[in-house]
């Protein structure tokens, strides 16, 4: 089933900060988490998943994606801490 999510991966608490999109997030995440693909997340260690959107359609979560890669970090950090407070790692949402 593909749900299409915009989403944000944390190094940490106000750490570095990565935006991507997906259709299977809990298995995006799990990648993430487990340094699973080389690149940006495993090198600054992007491991933790603070904050994601669901969408109806692809093109639309690709449209929020871009809007959040061109806005500023503050309001990315705004949007991790209106959702999650606590920057627990929502990846545990996924694990059944």
């Amino acid at each position: 089933m593909r749900e299409p999510n915009a989403y944000i991966m944390a190094s940490g608490r106000n750490g570095t900060l990565y935006v991507g999109v997906t259709s299977n997030l809990g298995e995006r995440a799990w990648q993430h988490r487990e340094g699973a693909v080389p690149g940006f997340t495993r090198r600054y260690g992007c491991r933790t998943l603070v904050w994601y959107e669901r969408h109806e359609r692809m093109d639309e979560a690709i449209g929020r994606e871009k809007q959040l890669k061109g806005g500023s970090r503050a309001k990315k950090l705004a949007l991790i801490e209106a959702m999650n407070p606590g920057w627990r790692d929502l990846y545990e949402d996924f694990v059944p």
